[in-house]
């Protein structure tokens, strides 16, 4: 859907060569260019799988601070998603029905939606048992190496007109990691369940957004959406997921809890028998960290680092939006991966007796730690085209960790951090690679050591240019214009240039354009 928005900007004939007049740069608040909902009609089928109506937010409240849940009212063409998950007592099976209310949020008339099947790139399977839409059986099709369903629509769906889909569906988990670090997995008796549901791909002016992603980077692009699941497991896992818990029942052999989430661009869940959770409650917020009893100490200083960290983020560019905060321990190959209101951690990390390559684990924890809680507020609440845009979130997210020891400990720890960006970039001799580059354009080195190491230094760049202060500004106004939205390096740039009152075509000439 178009989250984009539109500015009244100076003439940009190319960011990488163009700046904005200094007389030019206050821009007017984005405005959003949705069309006027349509009501539901009423031979839409009603929702099965629960006793609500579809554009009931009140189930929601309760997931949201105090201070965000205006929200709920502000979003009324957003997709909602009902799910009814069950996870076989393998824990390498699972089974579902979806029912999705989708709305045209587009200027244009769409004749298909076209939804992404992660697993069957990820080392696993989804395989669609049947299709319907507006209770009419319909005829999907499969494209990019089974990735993508294409489903057609028997009447085309206008500008602000809704619609509901109905799959059932089933899905083989891998039983090692792979691809993509791992991210959706069954290893070491803990499953790391992302993607697993027929996702809705972006539609915006690019029109649908569906090639494969690389096999190193992010894989999601998506729009904050609704979720009511429901999920069947066996009784002696611990289940933790996005959201709230909003009822659970059990008997001797599964246990059944629905979550509600939103406004969330995906919904993610871990479970294992081996999982403990030790919890912390600030304010409104409840953080949860769940990891194997023998790594307990990791889980309660990666707790303590989350805590420290949501007070610095919070203060910094605005509160953290959900009552509950999720940190899981999984096997995945990366530092850390976020998800909205959650994140999964390496479990390798936190055995904060080992190290490698001379740094300790535990410094490792803190660092993964604190980039994945900055990426709250980067990627879950502002979100942005994570395949083809990677530094507006990784690279913004990076120098947003490294406020957070500035905050936390001071400049000489500050500088440690920064330190590790230049170690990085040198990892391609400091090669002067563009940091807005697409994620399949970088070699997984360069990924590395641009997105996460050159990246992170363009806003350093920014600060030497705006002054802190002024950066700090622009920030809190980046995170509060583009939240629950899609962010950009267009938009970021503009609102760059909006605080500065300034000429930034030298700056982004350098990190952003090709040598």
């Amino acid at each position: 859907m178009k989250k984009r928005f539109i500015f009244l900007l100076c003439l940009i004939v190319s960011l990488a060569a163009v700046g904005c007049r200094q007389e030019e740069a206050a821009l007017p608040e984005p405005t959003p260019t949705t069309p006027p909902l349509k009501p539901l009609p009423p031979s839409l089928p009603s929702p099965s799988l629960f006793d609500t109506s579809w554009r009931d937010r009140e189930l929601y409240r309760n997931g949201l601070v105090a201070g965000e849940q205006a929200v709920l009212a502000q979003m009324p063409g957003a997709t909602v998603y009902h799910l009814d998950l069950t996870i076989a007592e393998d824990l390498a099976h699972i089974s579902g029905i979806q029912e999705v209310l989708y709305t045209n949020l587009e200027s244009e008339t769409l004749d298909a939606l076209y939804l992404h099947l992660f697993l069957n790139l990820l080392g696993g399977s989804i395989t669609i048992n049947s299709a319907d839409v507006n209770g009419e059986p319909a005829a999907p099709s499969y494209q990019m190496e089974n990735s993508i369903l294409k489903l057609p629509l028997a009447a085309d769906l206008s500008p602000g007109e809704s619609l509901i889909f109905r799959i059932q569906f089933e899905g083989t988990i891998p039983t090692d990691v792979g691809r993509n670090y791992g991210i959706v997995a069954l290893k070491d008796e803990i499953l790391a369940l992302a993607h697993f549901y027929p996702m809705i791909s972006v539609y915006d002016d690019q029109g649908w957004h569906i090639q494969p992603p690389a096999e190193h980077g992010d894989i999601v692009f998506a729009d904050s959406s609704f979720y009511l699941v429901r999920v069947t497991a066996p009784k002696p896992v611990v289940v933790a997921a996005s959201g709230i818990e909003l009822e659970r029942t059990e008997d001797d052999q599964s246990q059944t809890i629905t979550y509600a989430a939103g406004p969330m661009r995906d919904f993610y869940l871990a479970a294992s028998s081996q999982y403990e959770r030790t919890s912390r409650t600030i304010g409104e917020i409840t953080i949860n960290s769940y990891a194997p009893k023998d790594l307990s100490d990791g889980a309660a200083a990666a707790l303590d680092t989350a805590a420290a960290a949501l007070g610095i983020f919070s203060r910094r560019f605005g509160d953290y939006p959900f009552v509950e905060m999720d940190i899981v321990a999984t096997p995945n190959l990366a530092l850390g991966i976020e998800y909205p209101g959650m994140f999964a951690l390496a479990s390798r990390i936190y055995d904060l007796s080992q190290s490698a390559n001379g740094v300790p684990y535990q410094v490792l924890l803190e660092s993964a730690t604190a980039h994945e809680t900055a990426h709250q507020w980067f990627y879950s609440v502002v979100g942005n085209d994570q395949l083809n845009e990677p530094w507006v979130d990784e690279s913004l997210t990076q120098y947003v960790t490294w406020l957070y020891y500035l905050d936390q400990y001071g400049q000489e720890s500050a500088q440690g951090f920064y330190n590790s960006f230049e170690d990085r970039w040198r990892r391609v001799e400091q090669a002067e690679i563009p940091i807005d580059l697409p994620v399949a354009s970088y070699t997984p080195l360069e990924y590395s050591a641009i997105v996460y190491g050159r990246g992170p230094m363009f806003f350093d760049a920014l600060r030497e240019k705006m002054g802190t202060a002024s950066l700090d500004a622009f920030l809190r106004s980046y995170y509060q214009v583009y939240k629950w939205g899609i962010g950009s390096t267009e938009g970021m740039l503009a609102l760059a240039r909006k605080q500065c009152e300034c000429e930034l075509s030298a700056e982004v000439s350098h990190w952003m354009t090709e040598k």
